[in-house]
């Protein structure tokens, strides 16, 4: 019997995840521009064998626009143009449920899942930034309560109409001119406190049946919201006793939806900074971190605790923060970067240092056996069931990790050797999900 084996997704950004990415000789910054290099990443990936690449979304151009690159292009539109050059590999896009509606994010979530041939996933997100509210027509940042309600709102909307056409609904018959069985074919007549929505979908019935459903937060709200609906959980702990607590506590919230604890997979993320000696690789983080721009750092760190840090010296503590209970942004990386500077007893200089990779997730600088090494740690002790590798630099930092650390991973039983699976589900080791409508029939005819 073999070992169990665990689960890895690409989260890409640009030309890296580290801030400064785009200033180093290791990339090329017009990439950030340029389809065709989003889609050498995927093929990278697909290479690997991983499950899956992610792309985080923004609806805003934040702050300090002159130090840092954009997220230039819409994911699932991106998603599309690396589906044309991949077969296997997994496609995940961030969607807001706070700024979209129901009916038209269902249906590009379906497009991309029809267009891939079964390889879409939706990261639920509820948007966390002021500057993106007023972009919407808001004023000021909805309160985090009501943005977690609207998006439970927004799911159960969505998967309603993902089940409006039954699998078998779709015909195609040309002798008789029958393109679909109306019979099989459903509306959704949905009136709720937020949305109205009649439906069908004008989609048919995807590959998977539905996206996998994938979720970040990590906030109380987060987890139980996760627990009810995500397939996969994208994470940041920074130690394995942080990633156990973690992974225990969201597995025990599964059983009162009436879910296994396989049902959802956690995937703790890692900046690795990869090279041949242990020293090479530290050496190498350092490059990078010597790149940060203090003030667009200054700008971010500001956003994350909600305190005007711009001006502040940056060889000092944190100044005084606020309470969580107070903050309505995104409170987990805020407890995060906050417990961060504490228990470490960091300036803001070091603070930014540490959070230029990844904004708060693990970073870890090494060979590619000692990577290895670290992702079996946390695996076999109960801190995840899977890795959301965030790659310092593209493309590189990508080929390193598939030809120098999969490898690895593979020889010793952890990793699959190939494909098991054509759609995003199966290599999650998910079923295809079958219409609710579906069900109701086969329980009426019954």
């Amino acid at each position: 019997m073999s070992p169990k084996q665990f689960h890895l997704n690409a989260f890409l950004m640009g030309v890296g995840h580290h801030e400064a990415a785009w200033r180093h000789p290791r990339t090329e910054e017009r990439d950030v521009l340029d389809v065709a290099h989003f889609q050498e990443l995927g093929r990278i990936a697909e290479r690997g064998k991983l499950d899956s690449v992610f792309f985080a979304d923004g609806l805003a151009v934040g702050p300090r626009i002159e130090r840092n690159t954009l997220a230039v292009f819409e994911p699932v539109t991106l998603l599309s143009a690396i589906a044309a050059v991949t077969a296997k590999v997994g496609l995940i896009a961030t969607a807001s449920t706070s700024y979209n509606e129901p009916f038209n994010l269902a249906r590009k979530f379906a497009s991309l899942d029809h267009i891939s041939g079964g390889r879409a996933g939706w990261n639920i997100v509820t948007s966390a930034g002021e500057d993106e509210a007023r972009n919407f027509g808001y004023t000021e940042l909805p309160e985090h309560a009501r943005r977690y309600e609207r998006a439970q709102e927004f799911v159960d909307v969505a998967l309603r109409l993902w089940d409006s056409w039954e699998s078998s609904a779709v015909v195609l018959d040309p002798e008789r001119g029958v393109f679909a069985d109306p019979s099989k074919v459903h509306t959704v007549d949905y009136d709720g406190p937020r949305f109205t929505v009649r439906g069908p979908l004008n989609s048919p019935r995807t590959p998977q049946g539905h996206p996998l459903l994938v979720q970040a937060g990590s906030s109380e709200s987060g987890k139980d919201f996760a627990a009810r609906y995500a397939e996969a959980v994208f994470t940041a702990q920074r130690t394995l006793a942080e990633g156990q607590s973690f992974y225990r506590d969201l597995k025990s919230r599964l059983a009162r939806y009436g879910r296994a604890a396989d049902e959802l997979k956690v995937l703790p993320g890692l900046v690795p900074y990869i090279a041949d000696t242990e020293a090479e690789a530290i050496a190498l983080e350092q490059e990078f971190t010597d790149l940060i721009s203090p003030d667009y750092a200054l700008g971010q760190l500001s956003r994350m605790l909600g305190v005007d840090l711009t001006e502040h010296a940056l060889d000092a503590p944190l100044p005084p923060l606020p309470e969580i209970t107070d903050f309505e942004g995104n409170k987990s990386r805020f407890e995060l970067v906050k417990e961060l500077a504490e228990n470490e007893r960091l300036t803001v200089r070091q603070l930014i240092g540490k959070l230029g990779g990844g904004r708060g997730h693990r970073s870890f600088a090494g060979t590619p056996t000692q990577i290895a090494d670290e992702l079996q740690s946390w695996f076999e002790n109960g801190a995840a069931d899977g890795f959301n590798i965030m790659p310092p630099y593209l493309p590189g930092g990508l080929e390193d990790f598939v030809d120098k650390v999969v490898p690895i991973l593979q020889e010793r039983g952890l990793f699959r050797t190939d494909y098991e699976s054509d759609t995003l589900r199966g290599h999650y080791g998910l079923e295809q999900v079958e219409s609710r409508y579906a069900e109701t029939r086969s329980e009426v005819s019954a």
